[in-house]
């Protein structure tokens, strides 16, 4: 039962975070074309990644979040691909995650995580960016 009301807050945060910012898509496209590398790094050498992913697995969204698959709540890549790119991204979405929500990724709303520290959801935040596709 607790899993469920878990996934239902994150689905909820989810959801809420995807506002209907669209101006990050002609930023993105503009800072992409200007500073195009010829290589992808991997984000998984990146301390924010590291710090970030070991909190997600020691907290209960995986009950309803995948990386790369739509579960109860969307992919972190699709969280990632929405919000990248936006100034207020990570305090958005940290925000959404402490307090919970609905409506922007469907019906089913995420539930609020208050017990977790600010910090830490930022951290985890930065983590879901890096896996932008």
């Amino acid at each position: 039962m607790k899993k469920y009301f878990v996934s239902v807050a994150l689905m909820a945060l989810v959801a809420a975070c995807s506002g209907g910012d669209e101006k990050k898509e002609s930023k993105e496209s503009e800072a992409s074309e200007t500073t195009a590398a010829p290589e992808v790094k991997d984000p998984s050498e990146n301390p924010d990644y590291k710090a970030g992913l070991a909190l997600v697995a020691k907290s209960d969204c995986l009950t309803c979040h995948k990386v790369a698959e739509k579960l109860i709540g969307p992919a972190y890549q699709e969280v990632a691909n929405k919000y990248a790119g936006q100034d207020t991204a990570i305090a958005y979405l940290s925000k959404k995650i402490i307090a919970g929500g609905s409506g922007v990724w469907g019906a089913i709303p995420m539930t609020p995580h208050p017990q977790l520290a600010q910090a830490d959801v930022e951290q985890m935040v930065k983590y879901i960016l890096l896996l932008k596709q």
